[in-house]
């Protein structure tokens, strides 16, 4: 190499370092500002005690001629009660609290733990602990991630468990300020759950 070449080299090389250094210093305030976005909307989330919303659900997969959908009412009490209450098409109640499953349905009821059930906790993980505005309960399960404001925003978040995520490839939380709109669950083999929150209903 020739002291011209090595003068270049060695001038790329401090370059690239001063590049690399660039982007790190630009891209750490972008990572605590949607790090501080994010505790911000968790923090709203944690001083509402209770939810009472309407929902839709549609669910699609490839041996379905169409896709199947229900709507009911869903409700949370904190700091983990949740109750998904089906109305349509057909009657059904599930309530979910300190990790157990109790499903109603044809005047039978059926009290299991959540655990044995790998394709619905992570679904109702994800939307407990964000309504309970828990961070630590997100990121023990999950690896999050933020996008967006703390009005106008998306959770994006992928099973940490290597069995779960064998199933389940991602779930997405949209919401406006402190109120979720869509919930939309993705599964390996295509499957998808999309449910959307509506307002509360009329009394």
């Amino acid at each position: 190499m020739t002291v011209r070449s090595s003068t270049r080299a060695r001038t790329g090389a401090v370059v690239a370092t001063a590049a690399i250094l660039l982007a790190s210093l630009l891209a750490a305030p972008q990572a605590r500002a949607a790090g501080d976005a994010l505790d911000e909307l968790l923090n709203r989330f944690r001083q509402r005690q209770h939810e009472h919303v309407t929902f839709t659900e549609r669910y699609s997969a490839a041996a379905l001629d169409r896709p199947l959908e229900s709507s009911g009412e869903l409700f949370y009490d904190a700091p983990d009660r949740l109750e998904k209450r089906t109305l349509q098409p057909r009657p059904q109640r599930l309530v979910v609290e300190s990790g157990t499953l109790i499903i109603e349905r044809r005047l039978k009821q059926y009290r299991v733990a959540l655990a044995d059930y790998p394709r619905a906790a992570p679904y109702i993980d994800s939307i407990r602990a964000t309504l309970a505005g828990d961070r630590p309960g997100l990121e023990r399960f999950f690896r999050v991630e933020f996008s967006g404001s703390d009005q106008d925003w998306t959770l994006l978040l992928a099973p940490l468990d290597t069995s779960v995520a064998a199933d389940v490839a991602r779930i997405r939380i949209q919401g406006v300020a402190d109120a979720i709109r869509i919930v939309t669950m993705e599964l390996t083999n295509g499957e998808k759950s999309v449910m959307t929150l509506g307002t509360p209903p009329s009394p």
